[in-house]
């Protein structure tokens, strides 16, 4: 929070997503990768001050009976960390750096600058122009039934 969106108060505010922000852009590739899964429980930890959550663990479960989980920290000190890890019959992939380097079985196979973004931009101009939708609402729904079905923890205030 402090580093991405300092002073930016309409994340805290009711439907800014709080913690949730950068989780959706995990979740999207989550649900891409995985077989559809659903939450099996969710821990939202709400400064006393702020109407979204600062913290979140989250547990899923795939279709398929797999376990997952998501943790969101905004309370991180020191280097900020950005990962997805797979365990599979077949290896270990680490997805690190907001998607800039991956990793399977210890090798690195991608290592190159973040560029999320701008990539973004340029998938919206090219839907833009084609005149057509790319929209997986998947993410969101998650982020949805983790507040609907989440517990809520009152901790103390948060300022930037």
């Amino acid at each position: 929070m402090r580093r991405w969106h300092p002073n930016q108060e309409w994340i805290w505010a009711p439907g800014g997503f709080g913690v949730f922000d950068p989780g959706i852009n995990a979740l999207s590739i989550a649900t891409h990768i995985l077989p559809p899964m659903f939450i099996t429980s969710a821990v939202l930890d709400f400064p006393e001050n702020r109407a979204s959550p600062v913290a979140a663990h989250v547990t899923f479960r795939t279709s398929n009976g797999l376990p997952v989980t998501m943790e969101l920290d905004w309370l991180q000190t020191g280097p900020q960390s950005w990962d997805i890890l797979a365990e599979t019959d077949k290896g270990r992939m680490v997805l690190s750096g907001g998607g800039a380097k991956l990793a399977v079985d210890g090798k690195i196979v991608h290592d190159e600058p973040e560029a999320e973004y701008p990539m973004l931009y340029k998938r919206f101009a090219e839907i833009v122009r084609a005149g057509v939708s790319d929209v997986d609402l998947a993410p969101l729904q998650h982020v949805a039934d983790a507040f609907m079905l989440g517990k809520r923890n009152v901790v103390e205030a948060f300022f930037d």
